[in-house]
Parts: structure tokens; C-alpha cells; sequence
């Protein structure tokens, strides 16, 4: 049975070789629906759905649009009226996947709708250049494909229309092989856990033994946008627990490091109620390698770690240490179920181990303090006298998790 595509392009522009990928993609049986996102110009034909449409929805006009030369304002209102129409088409069951083809201005619109949608629907960008600068905001914490075409999208040869006709196999061929995105689910009880290299024997610690309590387990790397990825999953409805051993996209987006997951990091869990158990892995120390812009203030602290050429890493400041305690406390008083910390006291990580330049158990509780100061919810916080790495704080962190969930199913 086919399935329906929307395409989102520009007609004024590109309206031959997206009606070559319409062609395409209904040429192996399913319906495109192309979204006419065209800001300026008169286009040769009309799309399945007008650009005056999508104005209106984002409650504009064309003829204002048109009209207009803020470049931002009419680019924001396009986005918001193509995200309105994607999720009504979504809602009466004509979006089983979407695809994209045009410059980064469309690649950025089309990635703005698709990171709107649920995961599992098929998502690509077919576009000529994917520059390393844009790649980064495209992706975010989305489930989608970045097709580059090499050439510029102009004219119809043998070139582009190859091009262009993988770009319609590739968005088929995910759509043919998906399953309907409502009937995805995980099998109960799913935990989600974070870790990092540098709490990589405590996640197989983690691992093991939920495992052999029954659990399912999925792993998430916390370099900012797999964890990103992990709350999204999570405020779709998946996971039924969290052990986050390493929390620190927060702290990270706050002072700029190179693993931030932005400000909404750790709501999702929070807003659905279900069991977090945290431990504070690198929420006292961070990236100071040549990556970072702002790497200088955390190199003259002279407590650094040189990891490799490109990693290096360096303790907080204790005074961004007392504000990251603060965003933490925020989460955790806006958490609608139960939340607990785990604290070892020999160190939040591997690299703080007896005579590493970033073990400071004394700076530590500072941040600790500063989080119950902040409280205005009761916190159990459980201290165990062991690195991060060791045994006996997987265990202590599974235990948590698993007395939560016990105590979750007991309640009618």
C-alpha cells in the first residue's frame, strides 16, 4: 500500500526538479504531497499545497511577504505555518514521511518541521551543500538523513536527475520499510541511561545489573545531542525509568562546553513522572581543548587533564559550579515523580581518581550544598564512599531505580 510524502521546496526556484521528485517517488506507488514554500516570485505551477496556505497559517500574507525585505521574519513565519500543516497532515494520516530539496534556507525550514515530528517518521534533506556549520543545527537531536547532492540545483541533466532520483529512493525506500510510527514501543520495564567515556564502567555496571533484574536497557552518549535525543523519546512516551549517570548537558549549555543539550535538558523526564536516579558525572569538570572557544578561563585554573592533542579537561569554577547547582535544583523541583542523587566520594568520574589535578571531593560538596540550599522539594541523596567508576555505585544506583519502579507498581 503506498504511503503519503510531503515534499517541501520552493516552486518559484526549483519547481522542474521537485516535480521530477514527485514523479519519482509516485512512480513507486505512493502519493507526494508537495508543500510550495516560495517566498518571492510567481511560480509555474500549483503545488498540492500553496505558499499562501503556509502564510496564512503563520497568520501572514504572501502579498505582505512578498512585499517584505526582512529576511528573518518572513523565513520564521513560512517555518511556522510549513510546522502547522505537517502536524495536520499528521493528525489525519497523510504524513508517513517528509523530504526536503533545495538550498540551506530550505534545508534549515525543513529541518525546523521535522524536528517537530515524532521519531520513526522518515525524514531527509536532499541539498547541494552541507556545510559542516549548518550540518550541526539541521540534525539537532533528529532522526533524519542529510543527502549532499554535490552540484547546485539548477537545470535538469544527467547529473541532477540521478541525484535527485536517489533522494526520491532514499525517502521511498524508509517509508516502505518503517513501522507506522503510533505502534512503536518499547517493552516494559525500558530504562534509559546515560554515560560517557568517562563513566563507561560504571554504564556497563548499570547495564549488567539491570539486565539481570529484568530491565531493558538503552543506552544514550551524553555529548549533547543523544541525550537531547533520549528527552524527546521521553516526552513521546518511551522509557519507563532514568538513570542519569551522566547529567551534564545542562551545566554544559550553561557555560558553553562543547557537549551542551540545551536549557530543556532533563524536563522531559521530570514533566512525565518517571523515576530519575542521577549520579553527578562531569557536573564539576569539563572540555578544555582547542574545540573551546572559551577554554582560556578553565586552563588558568592550572587543575587540567590532557586527555589527547584535542581533549583536555579542566574543573569547574566553583563559582559556575554554585550556579550549575542552582539549573539542577530548578529540574528537580519541577519533577513530578521521584528523583534521587547518588554521590560518590572519590570522584565523579574516571579521571578523578587518587592524584589526578581534577579530584577535589571538597569542591564537590560545594555544588551538593548549593543544591540543597536551592531544594524546595525533599531530595534523597545517598552518598556512597567509592569513585563513580566502582561496583558499589551501579549497584546503589540500580537499587534506587528499582525500589521506584517497585513502588510505582504497587500504586493502583
Amino acid at each position: 500500500m503506498g504511503k503519503d510524502i510531503v515534499i517541501i521546496g520552493t516552486v518559484n526556484t526549483k519547481g522542474e526538479q521537485l516535480r521530477f521528485l514527485k514523479e519519482r517517488i509516485e512512480s513507486r506507488g505512493h502519493r507526494g504531497i508537495l508543500m510550495d514554500i516560495s517566498m518571492g516570485g510567481s511560480p509555474d505551477f500549483e503545488a498540492d499545497i500553496t505558499p499562501e496556505e503556509i502564510a496564512n497559517l503563520a497568520g501572514a500574507s504572501m502579498v505582505d511577504i512578498r512585499a517584505s525585505k526582512d529576511r528573518l521574519t518572513i523565513t520564521n513565519a513560512m517555518s511556522e505555518g510549513a510546522l502547522q500543516k505537517a502536524f495536520d497532515l499528521l493528525s489525519r494520516g497523510h504524513l508517513d514521511g517528509i523530504v526536503s530539496l533545495g538550498g540551506s534556507t530550505i534545508a534549515l525550514i525543513a529541518s525546523q518541521v521535522m524536528s517537530k515530528l515524532p521519531f520513526g517518521i522518515p525524514k531527509v534533506i536532499g541539498v547541494p551543500a552541507a556545510q559542516t556549520v549548518f550540518v550541526g543545527r539541521w540534525f539537532g537531536a533528529t532522526d533524519l538523513i542529510v543527502m549532499q547532492l554535490i552540484m547546485e540545483i539548477a537545470g535538469m541533466n544527467d547529473l541532477i536527475k540521478n541525484a535527485i532520483s536517489q533522494v526520491a529512493g532514499a525517502i521511498s525506500g524508509m517509508v516502505e520499510e518503517a513501522h507506522e510510527h503510533t505502534s512503536l514501543e518499547l517493552p516494559y520495564p525500558s530504562v534509559a541511561v546515560t554515560e560517557l567515556g568517562f563513566s563507561d564502567q560504571c554504564a556497563k555496571h548499570v547495564e549488567q545489573l539491570l539486565t539481570e533484574k529484568g530491565y531493558h536497557v538503552y543506552l544514550f552518549h551524553a555529548q549533547g545531542i543523544s541525550d537531547r535525543a533520549m528527552d524527546r523519546l521521553i516526552s513521546q512516551g518511551f522509557f519507563d525509568g532514568v538513570i542519569e549517570i551522566v547529567p551534564a548537558g545542562l551545566i554544559e549549555e550553561r557555560f558553553k562546553g562543547n557537549r551542551p543539550a540545551g536549557m530543556a535538558r532533563l524536563d522531559a523526564a521530570g514533566e512525565r513522572g518517571i523515576p530519575q536516579v542521577w549520579a553527578p558525572c562531569c557536573l564539576n569538570i569539563t572540555g578544555a581543548g582547542p574545540t573551546r572557544n572559551n577554554r582560556e578561563k578553565y586552563l588558568a585554573t592550572g587543575r587540567v587533564l590532557e586527555i589527547d592533542e584535542m581533549r583536555s579537561m579542566a574543573r569547574f569554577p566553583v563559582d559556575e559550579m554554585i550556579i550549575g547547582a542552582k539549573l539542577y535544583a530548578e529540574k528537580i523541583n519541577k519533577a513530578k515523580g521521584p528523583v534521587k542523587l547518588v554521590v560518590p566520594l572519590r570522584g565523579w568520574s574516571s579521571l578523578e581518581r587518587e592524584g589526578s589535578p581534577l579530584l577535589d571531593p571538597e569542591e564537590d560538596q560545594i555544588f551538593i550544598e548549593a543544591l540543597k540550599r536551592n531544594l524546595e522539594v525533599p531530595l534523597e541523596i545517598e552518598e556512597v564512599d567509592c569513585n563513580l567508576e566502582d561496583m558499589e555505585t551501579a549497584k546503589v544506583l540500580v537499587d534506587s531505580l528499582d525500589r521506584y519502579m517497585t513502588e510505582k507498581k504497587k500504586i493502583p
